[in-house]
């Protein structure tokens, strides 16, 4: 029997609801370990940078100005440290050009990290090679490696300090997800640093 348009669309919807449920009832500690290695590190004076391909360079790029910048409007505080490696077309046609796609993100992370920082690699699959190689690169410079990923979390679940996977392999759920704990985790921190007294009230 095929849906039709109404019943696909409630479906979807009704999809990554449930994930996200399931998120909630299964990853909550794992979210919470995340938050706290993104605390420790931006106390220390560290940073946070971030990664992927297609959606998920997206979603790096929407995450770091969330700190960079303002994540919500009534929050007053400083400016915290974050980097997204997919901003710069420059550097990544020249890491491209110059050491092939897979380096793309671990050429810039080896010159802009710092043991202490945190990297999120965000791959729904697991599999991607470049974000690979920057997690890969990350664990040899002393960085703390998060995975946002998908599916089982594939070879990149091995190479994350922190994984958290959306059990899905359809991909726009899993990126739904993905910027949905995003966001939790940068609340979240966002409430450990002003409540500590980190940034208050800033311009």
């Amino acid at each position: 029997m095929t849906l039709n348009e109404a019943e696909r669309f409630a479906a979807m919807m009704e999809d990554g609801a449930a994930l996200r449920r399931r998120m909630a009832a299964e990853c909550t500690p794992a979210v919470l370990a995340v938050v706290a290695a993104c605390e420790r590190s931006l106390r220390a004076g560290g940073k946070l940078l971030f990664c992927g391909n297609g959606g998920s360079a997206a979603d790096a790029q929407h995450l770091a100005p969330e700190l960079l910048v303002r994540l919500r409007s009534r929050v007053e505080r400083s400016s915290w440290p974050a980097i997204a490696l997919t901003l710069d077309p420059a550097a990544l046609t020249a890491g491209g050009n110059d050491y092939g796609f897979e380096e793309v993100f671990a050429r810039p992370l080896q010159g802009l990290g710092r043991a202490g920082d945190v990297l999120f690699g965000i791959t729904t699959s697991g599999r991607s090679p470049n974000v690979l190689r920057a997690l890969e690169t990350a664990r040899g410079m002393g960085i703390v490696t998060v995975g946002f990923l998908g599916g089982d979390g594939g070879p990149a679940r091995a190479l994350c300090d922190h994984a958290l996977v959306v059990p899905s392999t359809e991909t726009a759920r899993v990126q739904e997800v993905h910027i949905a704990l995003g966001h939790a985790v940068l609340e979240l921190l966002e409430d450990r640093l002003v409540g500590g007294g980190m940034g208050q009230g800033a311009p």
